[in-house]
């Protein structure tokens, strides 16, 4: 069962598409928030797999809300929903470490496999945008500073683009939850990173397509 939390200010919209959420076998809604505040606090409660966030809400952006969501419990993936076609938004977002950007007037049926993609660590982000973040995070998408991380800290980075968190992390890799945090610490500071967002984003680019 996949369980999706829901943040829109408006309770129609946000009605109506739990419904549809609830309406599919595999699929419950956990959760509901109407603004920036609320979600913060009953997405860090409910932990649920996937956090469907409206762009705009009265008391901030759901963009940030994502980036905090994602900086405190990494396996919560966020899909966010907006009225607007907006490429500086929809790059923002990815930045923030969201792992799609879908428009509210997308059709009940692919909404709902956005969800499903997206909760099997699916990207559904572009690839011109990944690229452009990549280019923007690094200065230079052809010299990448990657090349400065040891065998480890690649390891560490691949599995940060997988959303995975520390303690996962060191069950993968056998190691200490304290000495990932550390690797962690030193691929940001060779990467020239302050979020693991950030590096997230950015190992997701250096997969191979």
């Amino acid at each position: 069962m996949i369980r999706v939390f829901l943040v829109d200010d408006h309770e129609v919209v946000r009605r109506g598409i739990a419904d549809m959420i609830n309406a599919e076998p595999d699929l419950e809604v956990v959760g509901e928030a109407s603004t920036a505040r609320q979600a913060v606090a009953r997405v860090a409660a409910t932990v649920p797999d996937v956090a469907v966030l409206d762009v705009r809400l009265p008391d901030g952006s759901g963009i940030d809300v994502c980036r905090t969501i994602r900086s405190a419990n990494p396996v919560v993936q966020c899909l966010m929903l907006t009225a607007y076609d907006d490429d500086e938004a929809s790059y923002s977002a990815v930045l923030a470490g969201a792992s799609g950007y879908v428009l509210k007037d997308i059709r009940g049926q692919h909404l709902v496999e956005s969800i499903r993609r997206v909760a099997r660590g699916e990207s559904l982000v572009q690839k011109a945008v990944t690229r452009k973040v990549v280019t923007e995070l690094t200065g230079t998408a052809a010299d990448s500073p990657a090349s400065n991380l040891t065998t480890r800290e690649r390891q560490v980075l691949e599995l940060i683009a997988e959303g995975l968190t520390n303690r996962q992390i060191g069950d993968q890799l056998d190691l200490a939850e304290k000495t990932v945090k550390n690797y962690v610490s030193g691929l940001l500071a060779k990467l020239g990173m302050a979020r693991r967002t950030q590096a997230a984003v950015y190992g997701a680019g250096l997969r191979p397509r």
